[in-house]
């Protein structure tokens, strides 16, 4: 049954009166992951729940996104005007700075299913508060937990007949038709839509009738600009890592990524390969790939992409444009199982010839003489073109009429002639669930041309995530368009027995959530051709010393020993899959830091997993920084792996005063780092020199307090670490 128009509001106090009039006073509001939240609905329904305590208001989402504020004075002096310009114009969601400041009333409560990364840690509530779920788990739970209002940004069309889910089809796409069957039998639900004119149309399965909501807010001087997340910088360790996963993509497959900067590397790396492979093959040589990772050569590549890439992500980062701008993000896939597995073949595509009509007929997607439905479906993929149709059992094209039997060679040459299109039409090189990034990937995804645009589908993660049949596509389809998949994640830490931790401490804390990984990595099993590959960095600074990512056990996994495959660190690409427990303990030593290798050798041979008689061969002890940074020069090729590859939001003076707090906070991590610090501090001269810019702009060249003055202080301090002085402190 078609629904009615929805009712369009200009006020979101009004859209508020509508819901408690449809839903009553008890509100369970679903809201999308990440960008999509309606933050002017959101608000309003929060201050109405803040000023009457007879509403009952829960919020289920993930990754409720608030521009960073500082944990310390002179981070809050560096991020004050950084915030205030890439965030001043944008309204900040009032329930989780409620959240985060702990000043959510009693009468209302926020779950989320993912944490914005080691963003609530420490925060007893929102860890109680937390639901674990798989992503394709997710609508089903967000109905287990009574949603019955659920509110999503939404991009008109220009006549306001339609509108685009466009950043977050992901788990609406799934929740519309079961809202609509709510509403049908008399459940008091709701579906609200606000519009935003920023957030690009993206259209295909991620497009709407305006009228699937309830009421739409539409005011469009007060629409707002999208929420940014700035680059992150890439080390030296990120891009080692993303070079050897860049080396493991084999032209013509199928890419997933997630976002940060061990995604970024990995699309950096890939760029390199596709458009300077001399100077890749160079860094590929002087990493020795080939030689100590033999999964590189069964698994990789080292050409440039000819056929290129097809990208099938839960999240679309800004990564997939890069791609698409620089060639590689360009095979394109079809959503019918028997034709994508004729060009898996190259059987058929992308340019149109007469074979293509055989190999058809003999799949059995056509018969001869072709009939009525041979054509339509012929014409839908430009396998026919346009102006060809099936009229009293011929083919006529204008004012031609051609013999549709493929037997027949001169109507073989006539249909070569005269109905043949020139390319296959209707192929996709992206299916998304979600995308949230920098503000330049929102304005690449604006500016798309039309071809490119109708190259995106952003669609239901449950789509994308696993294999089973779904509306927009059954398992066979999915198995066919995910031909040489790789799915890369990254963890946290790995043990020797195969386990990834991604997602929480063995204390129980969450530090983010299972998301898809689970789903990519048990799919990889199941795709002939597919690997999962997970990646971390081999160390991290805890407590103010290097520890080891590589440990011998942890007590808490995400992803399960028997699911092991591909682990990628700085220092090399450890092949788990199908191994002997011996063979995948010392795989993993082989990549571990050098300062933890014999520790990690010594508690495996205790264990009995490493026979005690095996010694470490000498290569494995060069796994260094050292010898990792000397590894990725190339002669004669300079800034080949930049920290900013793709652009930055920080200013030159932000970028040193950044890498300076960092520094300072890491030698602050212990209570010995923290006296020396202050002793520093309190010996340092304050003769401000060449670093008066740096002073100025963290409001610290005349400090008036103590309190000034000793941040004074500290940051000169933080500057010298970084080899900055008052007589030396050029930028």
């Amino acid at each position: 049954m078609e629904r009615d128009m929805p009712v369009i509001l200009s006020d979101e106090d009004a859209c508020v009166d509508a819901v408690l009039e449809r839903v009553g006073r008890n509100i369970v509001l679903g809201l999308p992951l990440g960008l999509g939240k309606p933050v002017r609905i959101a608000n309003a329904l929060y201050r109405r729940a803040q000023t009457d305590s007879s509403i009952q208001l829960r919020i289920v989402t993930a990754i409720s996104m608030l521009a960073p504020r500082g944990q310390s004075s002179l981070e809050s002096r560096f991020l004050g005007p950084f915030v205030q310009r890439l965030y001043g114009d944008i309204p900040e969601l009032e329930y989780a700075r409620g959240v985060v400041d702990g000043t959510l009333p009693g009468n209302v409560q926020v779950s989320e299913f993912f944490f914005k990364a080691g963003s609530f840690l420490n925060h007893s509530k929102q860890q109680q508060s937390y639901v674990c779920t798989n992503y394709t788990h997710a609508v089903r739970d967000l109905l287990a937990q009574g949603v019955n209002v659920l509110a999503q940004m939404v991009a008109p069309s220009a006549d306001m007949r339609r509108v685009s889910t466009s950043c977050n089809p992901d788990l609406t796409l799934d929740l519309v038709p079961v809202f609509h069957e709510r509403a049908a039998a008399g459940e008091p639900v709701m579906l609200i839509g606000e519009t935003n004119r920023q957030l690009p149309y993206l259209g295909h399965d991620a497009e709407l009738p305006i009228a699937s909501f309830d009421v739409v807010l539409d005011r469009q001087k007060t629409e707002y600009p999208l929420f940014p997340v700035p680059q992150m910088a890439i080390s030296p360790a990120d891009h080692a890592i993303g070079f050897y996963a860049s080396a493991l993509l084999r032209d013509g497959g199928t890419l997933q990524v997630g976002i940060g900067s061990l995604g970024a590397a990995l699309v950096h790396s890939t760029i390199l390969r596709h458009q300077n492979n001399d100077a890749w093959r160079a860094v590929y040589d002087s990493l020795q790939v080939a030689e100590r990772n033999p999964v590189a050569i069964d698994a990789g590549g080292v050409g440039p992409f000819e056929q290129g890439l097809y990208g099938c992500s839960e999240m679309m980062v800004d990564g997939f444009g890069h791609l698409m701008k620089a060639g590689v993000l360009k095979r394109k896939v079809y959503d019918h199982a028997g034709l994508q597995a004729l060009v898996n073949e190259g059987k058929v595509g992308p340019r149109v010839t007469l074979g293509c009509l055989d190999a058809l007929r003999g799949a059995e997607l056509i018969d001869s003489p072709l009939r009525a439905r041979d054509v339509q479906w012929l014409t839908r993929y430009g396998i026919f073109h346009d102006e060809v149709v099936f009229k009293g059992g011929r083919l006529v094209v204008r004012d031609q009429t051609l013999e549709p039997d493929l037997d027949d060679p001169d109507a073989r040459q006539r249909l070569e002639q005269l109905a043949l299109g020139r390319e296959l039409k209707g192929g996709l090189v992206m299916h998304g669930g979600f995308y949230l990034g920098p503000g330049d990937f929102y304005q690449q995804l604006r500016e798309l041309t039309p071809e490119e645009r109708d190259s995106i589908c952003m669609t239901s993660v449950n789509y994308i995530n696993h294999l089973y049949d779904h509306r927009f596509g059954n398992q066979q389809l999915k198995a066919a368009q995910r031909k040489d998949s790789r799915f890369i994640n990254s963890a946290m830490m790995y043990t020797l027995e195969g386990e990834a931790i991604s997602d929480g401490l063995e204390d129980g804390r969450v530090v983010s959530g299972v998301g898809g990984q689970y789903n990519f990595v048990a799919m990889a099993h199941e795709i002939p051709g597919a690997r999962s590959i997970l990646t971390l960095r081999s160390t991290r600074h805890a407590g103010g010393k290097v520890v080891s990512n590589i440990v011998f056990s942890y007590g808490h996994c995400t992803i399960p020993r028997h699911l092991r495959d591909i682990v990628i660190t700085e220092y090399g690409i450890a092949d788990l899959r199908s191994k002997s427990d011996q063979q995948v303990y010392l795989e993993l030593i082989r990549i571990a830091d050098s300062r933890f290798q014999a520790g990690l050798l010594k508690q495996a041979k205790k264990a009995g997993k490493v026979d005690a008689g095996f010694q470490m061969p000498e290569s494995w002890l060069r796994n260094t920084p050292e010898f990792l940074q000397a590894a990725l020069r190339v002669p004669g090729e300079d800034g080949l792996f930049p920290a900013f590859p793709f652009g930055c939001d920080f200013t030159e003076e932000e970028l040193t005063l950044g890498k300076a707090l960092k520094a300072l906070k890491a030698t602050t991590g212990s209570a010995r780092g923290k006296i020396s610090v202050l002793l520093g501090a309190l010996r340092v001269s304050t003769d401000a020199g060449e670093l008066l810019p740096l002073l100025q702009r963290m409001g610290l060249d005349s400090p008036a307090t103590l309190s000034d003055k000793l941040n004074q202080r500290l940051l000169i301090l933080a500057l010298n670490m970084i080899g900055l002085t008052s007589a030396k402190g050029k930028l």
